[in-house]
């Protein structure tokens, strides 16, 4: 059913119209962390996903451009069927509804869906970007820990750092974010992780999706997205597993940055912990700047793997007294 009050809607349905000549039904799916609505695509035996994209507010071509990328890669991505990058309308493969976070709610065997996701993110380090990525750098890193300060503790914590509280924490923080940008450099995701992962009803491998934001930054970030999930709380012996899994199938060139096997779990949950702080952030601006109530529910428990990491890092009070509020 369209919504006759919905200009975007009505624009992409007519977009449709030309690109599909033939009837069809919409149907809206869920969105995501940003200005992109989804919808699915009814036409005969044909099912396809929509992504609108508004172009004031957000720029397929990043999207196009790493889409292309990563299928020459060998990942598996949708397939793109028909586009307008000028109004913003992409018609895209449907993977169906089953994220490896539906999937998990349901069964017990994680196996093959780590194996795959392990093998997929192996060639997405080892394939030559065809594009230039922006840099994961030490100052990208900064200003997601800020989103700590500037929105989970005044708006969630009801806590207003103060200046020199502020200064204390980037100083503490600094030489950890050091540490990880001096990790090799790799393609990287960003967002490699439970809900960006799904099962195609013809099975693995899983298809990925989100891959827009993706960077040049630590080898260890992708594989920390997926083990130390916001979304989900796996026991430490199995993350240790696929950890020591990974790095058993990392280049000779890539091992000799570490000292050995508990020397890159060590980089793998520091990288975590940075991704933690940021997620925290982003889940309380979701809420409060963009309406997004429900991102506050995902909030307890990537606290609870924050503290975790704390725990098992032994970080200086600098950091950990606004971390703890």
């Amino acid at each position: 059913m369209i919504d006759t009050d919905d200009a975007r809607l009505n624009q992409a349905c007519r977009w449709l119209y030309q690109v599909l000549d033939t009837g069809f039904d919409i149907r809206p799916l869920a969105g995501d962390a940003s200005f992109r609505r989804y919808f699915r695509v009814y036409a005969g035996v044909n099912v396809w996903v929509l992504m609108d994209a508004p172009p004031d507010k957000e720029d397929c071509t990043p999207f196009l451009n790493v889409r292309a990328w990563l299928q020459s890669a060998s990942l598996r991505v949708p397939d793109l069927i028909a586009m307008d990058a000028q109004q913003g309308f992409l018609l895209l493969e449907d993977f169906g509804d089953e994220t490896w976070a539906v999937y998990v709610q349901k069964n017990s065997g994680l196996e093959p869906l780590f194996t795959d996701a392990l093998k997929q993110l192996q060639t997405l380090q080892e394939a030559l970007p065809t594009l230039e990525l922006p840099l994961f750098d030490v100052a990208r890193m900064q200003r997601e820990c800020d989103l700590y300060l500037d929105w989970y503790l005044p708006k969630v914590a009801s806590y207003i750092p103060s200046t020199i509280e502020r200064q204390s924490f980037h100083h503490a923080l600094l030489p950890y974010l050091q540490r990880l940008q001096a990790l090799p450099q790799v393609a990287v995701h960003l967002d490699y992780h439970s809900r960006n992962l799904m099962l195609p009803k013809d099975g693995l491998p899983l298809g990925v999706i989100d891959f827009q934001d993706a960077v040049i930054g630590p080898l260890t970030y992708d594989l920390a997205s997926l083990l130390y999930d916001c979304y989900q709380d796996y026991p430490e012996p199995l993350r240790r597993k696929w950890s020591e899994h990974f790095f058993s199938v990392l280049s000779s060139e890539s091992k000799q940055c570490f000292t050995s096997v508990d020397d890159w779990h060590h980089a793998l949950r520091l990288t975590a912990f940075q991704r933690h702080i940021k997620a925290v952030g982003i889940f309380a601006r979701l809420a409060y700047r963009d309406g997004k109530m429900g991102f506050l529910d995902e909030i307890p428990l990537t606290r609870k793997h924050l503290q975790d990491e704390m725990d098992v890092l032994n970080l200086p009070k600098g950091i950990c007294a606004l971390l703890q509020r």
